[in-house]
């Protein structure tokens, strides 16, 4: 399973399908926190049993639009393109189920906090699926793909460029990334990253500080980055080392994969894995009529997929969150940073809590949802612990406390509505995902809800928008859109610096305070090795962005997979290899 990145994407509990993506939640805490806001228990892995070699597996894409297939994790950021090349896509570190490195992935990790270095040494035998050594090259050719502007990938970040030299490379001031070392050459296996300081998080998987892929050098170097995106070597027939490798695309469809004779690990189990996109409103079928081997279950359809036939059902709390979020500025492409428009409609902390206030989440996630979903209340969910701060009750539903904020706040009804301080007319625009059939019903409600306050909210087009329409909507700052709602996959490491810091691309509210900076930097500090200082420091975050409420959780719920009683193996746990180790029964 793919754990190092974060993703925006049609998912979670508005969507329907569940994520797949650094999906598993941390299993420590997963059946001793937010399962028991459910009255659902599942196993996280499917009893295991004498597997047979052969067989083609069935694999359900779960979404209501076409993937758009960019098979570069680099450059992809939806779930479901990641969901689409997984059975190819794999890390150079595997993890054990806490999400900690350990050295039994493709490449080994070695941290030295004096010398301010990780060592990455790829394993003899990890082959690309034509047959080429993955080498030092690969290594940083990745780094290479988001640091380049023409590549225009959304994953370069402050955290990356805490290695010597990327921000230089970043910028064009340099040919080459001075902080990653290659002591034997290119066509070595051996990479020391150089870093300006360390991080307490650089021992878990998906801490943002380094990237945990390889792309192949020798297959896409003649392929200029700008073109990178569309080019027939990423959309088409693309490279991996990971179990499988593509055989045939049929373009936003379906993908069949072949085994990979060159994976480092061995010969995988099933021959052959056809991936292929089904409808939210039609998977409760496909499972139940077996069309699929492998397929996530709609949460909203849950009461009638639960008595599917020779089914199992496994399923975990992930690590998401669904949010709602705030315009208050603009990207900046020259500056490479959010900046804040202090005037902004939504700059105002009372309106944005008081939309919080006015939304019912626990009636819908009961209605809508039937007992798998639940209210969050803080940025830092529950499975990472003492970070994730429980004293944050977050915005239960008050139309009290709403309408007091915005009396106390100056905005006086006039007539039905509204109406801003000064006087002027407040209509707010409301951009939502367009990813499952209760999307919106469940929006129609909660607009209701804000008209019952005196705010006039409305959707941005008249309607939920197509998914993909939503994502070049929210990432460009449309400026028809005022508040979005969307969720967010989150990576296995809890640092929160790559979606809401300056210089983050994905802080798409677009909010900056010197104050939030301050509090970011503690985080991911030196002093932040000492478990306590890092706690203290998580907390005092997750307090100050209660307190602002640029962006406000508000759902997450469990993912549950259905897989036929015919596979065996297959689990949901961090540390799990599916596409190698899993397969049919006996």
């Amino acid at each position: 399973m793919t754990k190092a990145r974060k993703y925006f994407g049609a998912l979670a509990l508005i969507s329907g399908a569940t994520l797949s993506l650094v999906a598993c939640g941390n299993n420590k805490h997963t059946n001793s926190s937010n399962a028991n806001k459910t009255n659902h228990k599942f196993s996280e892995t499917v009893p295991v049993k004498s597997i047979k070699k052969g067989g083609t597996l069935t694999y359900a894409l779960e979404t209501d639009s076409p993937f758009t297939g960019i098979f570069l994790p680099e450059l992809s950021d939806t779930t479901i393109d990641d969901k689409v090349q997984s059975p190819g896509l794999e890390s150079l570190f595997s993890t054990d189920d806490q999400y900690k490195i350990n050295n039994k992935g493709a490449a080994t990790f070695k941290l030295n906090r004096k010398a301010k270095t990780i060592t990455i040494e790829v394993k003899k035998g990890v082959k690309w699926s034509d047959g080429k050594q993955v080498n030092a090259k690969d290594v940083e050719f990745a780094y290479e793909i988001i640091a380049n502007k023409d590549s225009k990938s959304q994953r370069y970040t402050e955290s990356l460029a805490d290695i010597v030299g990327l921000a230089e490379y970043h910028e064009g001031k340099s040919k080459k990334i001075s902080g990653i070392e290659m002591p034997d050459g290119e066509n070595g296996r051996k990479v020391v990253l150089h870093f300006k300081q360390m991080k307490p998080g650089m021992l878990q998987s998906g801490n943002g500080y380094f990237w945990e892929y390889a792309e192949p050098y020798h297959y896409l170097k003649d392929v200029p980055f700008s073109k990178l995106l569309s080019s027939d070597k990423v959309r088409k027939s693309p490279l991996f080392f990971g179990p499988f490798r593509v055989s045939n695309i049929v373009r936003g469809q379906s993908v069949s994969w072949e085994r990979n004779p060159y994976y480092w690990r061995g010969t995988p189990n099933f021959e052959k894995v056809t991936a292929s996109v089904v409808s939210s409103s039609s998977a409760t079928q496909a499972i139940k009529n077996h069309k699929f081997d492998i397929a996530d279950v709609v949460n909203t359809q849950w009461d009638q997929t639960k008595n599917a036939t020779d089914t199992n059902f496994i399923g975990e709390v992930p690590l998401n969150y669904n949010y709602l979020a705030f315009k208050v500025g603009k990207w900046d492409k020259k500056l490479g940073k959010n900046v804040e428009n202090k005037n902004a409609k939504m700059n105002n902390p009372a309106l944005r809590k008081a939309m919080a206030y006015a939304m019912n989440i626990d009636a819908v996630a009961k209605r809508y949802y039937q007992g798998l979903a639940f209210r969050v209340n803080t940025l830092i969910p529950e499975q990472f612990g003492d970070f994730s701060d429980s004293s944050i009750k977050g915005y239960p539903y008050n139309l009290k406390k709403a309408n007091e904020l915005l009396d106390k706040a100056g905005y006086k009804k006039k007539g039905e509505f509204r109406v801003q301080p000064n006087g002027k007319k407040l209509t707010i625009n409301l951009a939502v995902r367009n990813n499952a059939t209760t999307a919106e019903p469940v929006w129609r409600n909660y607009i209701q809800q804000w008209k019952k306050i005196g705010l006039n909210v409305k959707f941005v087009g008249g309607r939920p928008m197509e998914f993909n329409n939503w994502v070049q909507a929210v990432q460009s700052d449309d400026p028809k859109i005022d508040v979005f709602e969307g969720g967010w996959q989150l990576s296995s490491e809890p640092s929160p610096n790559d979606l809401y810091s300056a210089a983050a691309p994905y802080n798409m509210a677009r909010f900056v305070s010197p104050v939030q900076s301050k509090l970011l930097a503690d985080i991911d500090s030196e002093k932040a090795f000492n478990h306590k200082y890092r706690v203290d420091a998580f907390r005092k975050w997750q307090k100050w962005m209660y307190n602002e409420a640029y962006v406000v959780p508000t759902t997450n719920s469990y993912s549950i997979t259905a897989v036929n009683k015919k596979v065996t193996g297959w689990s949901v746990k961090p540390s799990a290899t599916n596409w190698f180790s899993a397969g049919f029964v006996k």
